[in-house]
């Protein structure tokens, strides 16, 4: 409930995901405000996972249609400024709705850079505020090669708003961004070079899997330059260059740089607060809590040991909004944590992975199923579809991971089970809907 001391009880320094705890905390007398300096819904809503599906949605189409041509005949036809600006029509309106929303459920949603002065005072565009609490919340930005001609490279955000497409697009890493954009790219005609730091693409997904994924891409004319070595970046007249390797160089007209993420830490007052933090980003105790205790961090700027994902962001907030009511004084539990890569076919998983499994056969048993022929996939007449299920020495599902066109749907549809440890006769318990993606792969639990 409010303190009187101070003008809000707790500020959300940024209004992305790792803010959805706002809405807990409001609901339960808090007086509340999400301090943000660019677009309410952050990096996510505006500048990746949001945008990146709305584009990928034409590319979905297009590969069903591909499946199934023999009914779905003829050419069909894709326009990347079509889709850009149906993206735009989509994303545009994102940052004013969010605030109402936000506004109508009682959060104060203040515009500008926030910056901490003390414990309990934040300063925003020169006019300073107090808070009972914190919470960090910044997100990360894009990494740049420190490289020279570095200033010739885009980033994610250049891709989500580029118009036209390049005749020929070179992208430097191989991680989501990349992967996702290459496959965007590539089946909207552009020439697509893949440069990768090391030998592997996805390094945290199943390498067959990958493998699957990247073969495919491979046949629709993506090329990828293992162990690339990225040196420089050049430009002469109108020609833009790629040098790697041992002195060679690649022309191109648009480079991506999708080399990672880093931590958004300057220019918050952090240093002048002593708060501490390192490259991973700002150092929290089990309870997200910074080394000044009413100062919290969640999400991507946490340096916590889960995946800096849009799940954990919200997990986090969440559960910093239930410390700060009282509901529970104990550590973070273990949460699972789903993943996806959406290329074509996707890639997704949950809990423990398969890898896992397979060190440590005492502990786990692993099914892995060819899921091609399954009737429901007929629909679409998938071609890569591939799932394994992961089960403890007690029978409950502790993990799956999945390489399909609907991937993501299985993993998310098994996340119930796989975070509550249902077992077996639980499991039993629930029947998906049919005819559905989930009826079908559910007899795989049972």
């Amino acid at each position: 409930m409010q303190n009187s001391q101070y003008d809000y009880d707790v500020m959300f320094i940024g209004a992305g995901h790792a803010s959805d705890g706002a809405s807990l905390l409001v609901k339960n007398g808090y007086k509340v405000a999400k301090i943000e300096a660019n677009r309410v819904g952050g990096t996510c809503a505006n500048w990746a996972c949001n945008a990146k599906v709305v584009l990928d949605g034409a590319v979905e189409l297009a590969r069903t249609q591909e499946r199934l041509s023999k009914i779905a005949q003829g050419d069909l036809k894709l326009s990347w400024d079509a889709n850009m600006e149906h993206k735009h029509e989509v994303i545009r309106p994102l940052d004013k709705k969010m605030e109402q929303r936000f506004v109508n459920a009682g959060i104060d949603v203040i515009r500008g850079w926030a910056t901490l002065k003390d414990a309990h005072t934040v300063d925003i565009d020169g006019k300073q505020y107090t808070s009972d609490k914190f919470v960090i919340a910044t997100g990360l930005h894009p990494n740049q090669l420190d490289i020279p001609g570095t200033e010739l490279g885009h980033d994610s955000k250049d891709f989500l708003d580029l118009e036209p497409l390049p005749s020929r697009m070179t992208i430097i890493g191989s991680g989501y961004i990349s992967m996702e954009f290459a496959t965007i790219a590539n089946a909207f005609g552009s020439n697509v070079t893949v440069m990768m730091h090391g030998d592997r693409a996805l390094r945290k997904f199943h390498v067959p899997y990958v493998d699957k994924v990247i073969k495919d891409l491979e046949r629709r004319g993506v090329k990828f330059i293992p162990n690339a070595n990225v040196s420089a970046f050049s430009k002469d007249d109108d020609q833009y260059y790629v040098e790697y390797g041992d002195g060679q160089k690649l022309a191109t007209d648009w480079i991506l740089d999708a080399t990672g993420r880093n931590p958004n830490l300057t220019g918050y007052g952090l240093d002048e607060l002593g708060i501490e933090y390192t490259k991973h980003g700002v150092t929290v105790n089990d309870k997200l809590q910074t080394n000044i205790p009413n100062i919290f961090a969640a999400g991507d700027v946490a340096n916590t040991d889960k995946p800096k994902l849009t799940p954990t962001a919200t997990h986090h907030s969440n559960y910093i909004a239930h410390f700060i009511m009282g509901d529970t004084n104990a550590a973070m539990k273990p949460y699972i944590i789903p993943t996806v890569t959406f290329t074509s076919p996707r890639i997704a998983e949950a809990g423990v992975s398969i890898e896992e499994a397979k060190a440590h056969p005492d502990q786990y048993t692993l099914v892995e199923n060819d899921v091609t022929g399954a009737w429901f996939r007929q629909i679409t007449q998938d071609k890569i579809a591939d799932q394994a299920l992961i089960f403890d020495k007690d029978d409950h599902l502790v993990g799956a991971t999945e390489v399909s066109e609907e991937a993501e749907d299985f993993i998310n549809g098994l996340l119930p089970a796989i975070a509550l440890k249902l077992n077996r006769e639980q499991r039993e318990q629930l029947a998906p809907l049919f005819p559905s993606i989930m009826h079908e792969g559910w007899k795989n639990l049972i």
